[in-house]
């Protein structure tokens, strides 16, 4: 039965990395439309902002640009998401896979180890005077 739930993973990663594989041109950020004038909405821009590397950056769009750039921020969402699907799919079978090990060869889970207290500030038992 665990045998198939890998197979299944397996198989929901292959499709994952195939649509990964669909995507085309992408890019990080956020499109907006600015205004010089804001109180009159006169002057109209459009603005691209993102960040890469850990700086801000901020572009200025053409309006003959805009449509392509709404779908290549639209591959870039889907690229994160599909990542973050492909990292969550690797995790269940890498623990599908330990656990089928771990059945197959009949061992039993570690034993929990009982550790000592550690000992408190009151108990501490050196020689050092508290006034020095």
């Amino acid at each position: 039965m665990q045998e198939k739930s890998l197979k299944k993973l397996d198989e929901r990663m292959q499709r994952v990395q195939d649509q990964l594989r669909a995507l085309g041109p992408m890019r990080p950020g956020t499109l907006t439309r600015q205004y010089r004038q804001p109180r009159n909405r006169q002057g109209g821009f459009w603005q691209l902002s993102y960040t890469h590397h850990m700086k801000s950056r901020s572009e200025y769009v053409r309006p003959n640009e805009v449509a392509a750039m709404r779908q290549e921020i639209a591959a870039f969402r889907r690229f994160k998401k599909l990542t973050a699907s492909w990292v969550d799919l690797a995790l269940a079978r890498s623990q599908w896979r330990v656990q089928l090990a771990r059945t197959s060869s009949n061992l039993e889970p570690r034993p929990t180890r009982n550790r000592p207290k550690q000992a408190s500030a009151a108990n501490n038992t050196t020689n050092i005077p508290d006034s020095i």
